[in-house]
Formats: structure tokens, C-alpha cells, sequence
């Protein structure tokens, strides 16, 4: 059975950054597979009477900072998880200096505790650790389906008429979007971050001084009133630099308003738009566009 969440989708480039960042999962319930590099993911299973008795102690002594699930708590304690130390212990051995004081100056007190609970508290906390999930890892489950087909498709539709028309048209660029772009998500993404391009551009920009639709272009205008047009390569307060159509370039500098620049970027109107995207707005559209097919 899957199960379904619903919710916006992640924006475009944090999906790119995420899946970047996505690491593979330890092996199920192993320790000591193939991908178990830790020593603390290399022993045998754990006593499990000894598991529970570090489970309690930990509960009274070491909770508060460390929290439940060992990720820190409310008293400010570090990340178990992620410690080098945890991952470096076999059975406590690095652990016990730290309970009896050795990092005071670090801010950790000492704790009242016996060598014995110590090796207690190290084979729970190694007992959780082993069976960790790496970093990007999904949830442990059935598989999760991303459901971003919540929207209102006619209140979106009206939204695309009064906000994104001027430039785009479901019977022209935006023809058989839905068909072309078939998963949902890639579709949200693709509209929010301009990727469709203006009046049906490409995405990405031109090399040399090729223009395409998606192409930001300036037009400088010195005090000699002879107009200079190109493709905009760079700009700041102190020059403007544009390529023309064989690929030369120019630079003009700037003194405040001299020379003149006018900008003309086609995905203007997107930019000025995310910042007042409502998550209403965002599902609404999206579901008028997959109905573009």
C-alpha cells in the first residue's frame, strides 16, 4: 500500500540541491553488510537486556541533553548521531572518560554513572545508531507518493489570465504543456522558476552574442544619443558590458544615469511574482496547467 502526502513541492532548486545531496541507506537491520563502515554498524546485534538497561539509564541521565532520539535535546546536547565518537566506541570505552568530566570545559558535566551503566548506555546507543538511515534517506515504510494535484484548476485558470497571459497562451506556447511535461511536480517547478521562457523560449542562454527568448537584452544610450544594443553580459554601478550578434563586446562605464540603460529580461514577470506566490496560488495553477494537454 502507498501512502499519500500532500503538500508543495519542493521549489526547483532545492529539489536540484537535494538530489545532489541524497545518500544511499545503510543496509536494513545490518550490521556488518558490505556498506557498514562504522564500527559502531560492524558489531554483532546487541544483548537486548543489556540494550534495555542502557535504554533507562540513558532515559534519566543523559535525555535532557541529548533527547530522545539522541539527535540533541533542550538542554543543548550534540547530535549522538553524528558524533565521532559514538561511530569510533565499541563498548563505552570512549564514552567513559566523557561521562566522568573529561569535557567539562566543553560543557559537558560529569555524571554520576558506574562503568557498568556506561557500557549500558554505549550498547543502546550503538543499538540506534546501527540501524540509522542515511542522510536523505526516505522514511522507513511503504513508499511515499507526492501528491501536488490539490489545487483548484478553474480558480487557476483564472489566476493564468490575469497574471501570466500577457506572455504565455494555453493555445500557443503553453500548448500540450501537460503532455510534454508529464510528471506533475517537474511541471510545478517549471512554471515557478520561468522554465517554460517567454512566448515559448528555450530554456538556458545563448552562447556568444546569439539571442534566444529567454535572452536579457540592453540597450545603452550614451549622451551622443546613439543607441548601442546587445545581449547583456554584466552590470554594476561602475560599467555595463553587452555582446553583440557575432559575439563582440562593449563596455560602457557608468556615472549614475549615464549612459542610459534599459533592460529588457523575459522572465521578469516570474521574479517579480515569487515573492507574492501564495501556496493557494501555486496548487491552483499547477492544476490548471496539467490540464493542458
Amino acid at each position: 500500500m502507498k501512502h499519500t502526502i500532500t503538500r508543495v513541492a519542493i521549489p526547483w532548486a532545492i529539489v536540484a540541491l537535494t538530489t545532489l545531496l541524497t545518500a544511499q541507506a545503510p543496509p536494513q537491520g545490518g550490521r556488518g553488510g558490505p556498506q557498514a563502515t562504522f564500527p559502531a554498524q560492524q558489531r554483532p546485534p546487541g544483548n537486548p537486556a543489556l540494550i534495555a538497561r542502557g535504554n533507562t539509564v540513558y532515559s534519566i541521565s543523559c535525555r535532557s541533553c541529548h533527547g530522545l532520539d539522541l539527535r540533541g535535546g533542550d538542554l543543548g546536547g550534540p547530535n549522538l548521531l553524528r558524533s565521532q565518537l559514538v561511530l569510533n566506541d565499541q563498548s563505552g570505552e570512549l564514552m567513559l572518560p566523557v561521562i566522568q568530566g573529561e569535557r567539562r570545559a566543553q560543557g559537558m558535566p560529569a555524571i554520576d554513572m558506574s562503568p557498568d551503566d556506561v557500557k549500558a548506555v554505549a550498547e543502546y546507543i550503538h543499538s540506534v545508531v546501527a540501524t540509522a538511515r542515511g542522510q536523505g534517506a526516505p522514511p522507513p515504510g511503504p513508499p511515499v507518493e507526492l501528491n501536488i494535484l490539490v489545487g483548484n484548476a478553474k480558480a487557476g485558470q483564472a489566476y493564468f489570465a490575469a497574471n501570466c497571459s500577457s506572455c504565455h497562451s494555453p493555445t500557443g506556447d503553453l500548448q500540450g504543456i501537460a503532455t510534454r511535461i508529464s510528471d506533475p511536480v517537474q511541471l510545478q517547478n517549471s512554471w515557478v522558476a520561468g522554465g517554460f521562457g517567454g512566448r515559448g523560449g528555450q530554456a538556458g542562454g545563448a552562447p556568444g552574442g546569439a539571442t534566444n527568448r529567454r535572452t536579457v537584452m540592453v540597450t545603452v544610450t550614451p549622451p551622443s544619443g546613439q543607441k548601442v544594443e546587445g545581449r547583456l553580459v554584466r552590470i554594476d554601478d561602475f560599467i555595463v558590458t553587452l555582446a553583440h550578434a557575432d559575439g563582440t563586446q562593449r563596455t560602457f562605464r557608468r556615472d549614475g544615469d549615464v549612459p542610459k540603460v534599459d533592460i529588457r529580461d523575459p522572465l521578469e514577470g516570474h521574479r517579480n511574482l515569487l515573492p507574492v506566490y501564495t501556496d493557494t496560488d501555486i496548487h491552483d495553477v499547477t492544476a490548471y496547467l496539467v490540464t493542458l494537454k
